[in-house]
């Protein structure tokens, strides 16, 4: 998890600021109740509740959307550089926008991308939020269904690890719906024979991978 950006994540530093004036306020509350002030201990009792909930929402949501990438039009998600090795298995190299590198050996006729894609609702839109996605997985797809069935698999995950994912909160709680208007996984394969370069692309349609020569035209 990059703990930079989460730091500067408007979500976080919302959660923080509410977070710190709902401590203020429980503290408050028991200044209240030591001078036997029950009202008082009531109300700001509650508004410290209140306020605790939501940093600690807010704080969810901040590390929930770690990962996901901003989507405003289709962009390169990664270049993908291609090598077979053996009969049905090859090397994907992947080089990301931010310069990260990540080789993976891979088994079968083709080579499998797919993601997550998060599309918010307006009112989400008003506070930063647009349509955003993060990678989640690649692997091999062999052309034959029998070799899909029984031969040797290979699956990496793309994305980082993180205590919680936006995208399986929205799947279990439903206090995120009036935000989010769409979650949805796509993917996207190609066949790979030779050594080879692809472009990894991504729009709010869904992945697209393409040779690098037609993606340039």
């Amino acid at each position: 998890m990059d703990l930079d950006a989460l730091i500067v994540s408007p979500f976080f530093l919302s959660g923080v600021i509410f977070g710190a004036l709902g401590a203020l306020l429980f503290l408050a509350a028991l200044v209240a109740l030591v001078r036997l002030k029950p009202f008082r201990v009531i109300v700001r009792g509650l508004a410290a509740a209140l306020l605790l909930a939501l940093g600690l929402l807010l704080g969810t949501l901040a590390i929930g959307i770690q990962g996901y990438r901003a989507l405003t039009h289709e962009e390169v998600a990664a270049r993908i550089d291609v090598q077979p090795v053996a009969p049905k298995r090859f090397t994907a190299t992947f080089h990301f926008p931010d310069g990260a590198t990540r080789t993976y050996e891979i088994a079968g006729d083709a080579i499998y991308v797919d993601a997550h894609i998060l599309k918010w609702k307006p009112v989400a839109n008003f506070m930063g939020l647009h349509t955003a996605y993060e990678l989640d997985r690649v692997g091999g797809r062999y052309a034959a269904l029998e070799e899909e069935r029984n031969a040797e698999r290979s699956l990496y995950a793309l994305r980082a690890d993180k205590p919680v994912d936006l995208f399986e909160l929205r799947r279990r709680y439903s206090f995120l719906e009036p935000l989010l208007d769409a979650e949805y996984g796509s993917a996207s394969f190609v066949p790979v024979s030779e050594a080879g370069q692809f472009e990894l692309r991504v729009s709010t349609s869904g992945l697209l991978i393409r040779p690098l020569k037609e993606a340039a035209q």
